[in-house]
């Protein structure tokens, strides 16, 4: 019995020219690239109005800066949850 309670949990894992790559770093990767080619396909200039003023900015900065707050806010999220 005691042999069945100490399950060790593998990752999901990929050969790549001989090389174990994990799947979750594969997804990490396609999403990072679709993530550039978006914003490098975005290159018109908005308007992003605020409470106080109206801010014109190239669309790719702003899609950049969103995607930043979104991983941070991702890892803080991560980081707290490992606390736990």
């Amino acid at each position: 019995m005691a042999r069945n309670a100490a399950k060790v949990h593998e990752h999901s894992t990929l050969t790549v020219q001989g090389r174990a790559v994990r799947l979750r770093t594969i997804g990490f990767v396609v999403l990072a690239a679709l993530a550039i080619w978006f914003i490098a396909a975005n290159t018109g200039s908005i308007t992003i109005r605020m409470w106080v003023a109206d801010v014109t900015l190239p669309l790719w900065t702003v899609l950049a800066g969103t995607l930043l707050v979104g991983i941070v806010l991702g890892l803080l999220i991560a980081y707290r949850r490992a606390r736990r």
